[in-house]
């Protein structure tokens, strides 16, 4: 048994669910999202829960009823409350700032690292060394956040560079006379 998979998808208030020839569509207040089915499993709506089920006893149905169901319930929390990753900046002269459509990141190089903000994403900079990273798509938000984080990733020595706000830095010992 999947121990994910063998549990429904809660449905909250303001997001409607709708499966049609193998694809399930959920659409919420922060949008529309879809999702191709498998065809190892099969989905199917009961009043305000989705249930997955395999299709057969093959590894391959039993590895997707669990991913399937994790998808669909990224897929609801996504258009119902978004997910958030916060990055924080560490460094003397380390800072970002959202210009448009572009992040600005100074990173201690001899230039500015421009990058685009894709358009499924927000990102805000409260303060120039914190960045907050918003969307509907969990993966394309730990993505987004991912390619920031690798201009300039924490060292061991200072902590200085681009992480994760949960993220610790296990730190080193210097030189030593």
């Amino acid at each position: 048994m999947s121990r994910v998979g063998k549990y429904p998808v809660v449905v909250p208030n303001g997001v409607t669910v709708s499966i049609a020839e193998g694809e399930v569509s959920v659409k919420g207040k922060l949008g529309v999202s879809a999702l191709r089915v498998s065809d190892e499993v099969e989905a199917s709506l009961d009043g305000d829960h989705v249930w997955v089920k395999p299709r057969s006893e093959t590894k391959r149905a039993r590895m997707m009823w669990g991913t399937t169901r994790a998808l669909i319930n990224n897929m609801v929390k996504g258009v119902s409350e978004g997910f958030t990753v916060n990055l924080e900046i560490n460094g003397v002269g380390y800072r970002a700032a959202v210009q448009g459509k572009t992040l600005q990141l100074q990173l201690g190089f001899s230039h500015d690292v421009n990058f685009p903000i894709p358009e499924d994403v927000s990102i805000k900079c409260e303060k120039p060394t914190s960045i907050s990273i918003t969307g509907k798509d969990s993966q394309r938000v730990g993505q987004v956040a991912a390619e920031i984080r690798a201009y300039r990733g924490p060292e061991p020595y200072k902590g200085k560079g681009v992480k994760y706000e949960t993220e610790t830095i296990l730190r080193k010992e210097g030189k030593k006379k």
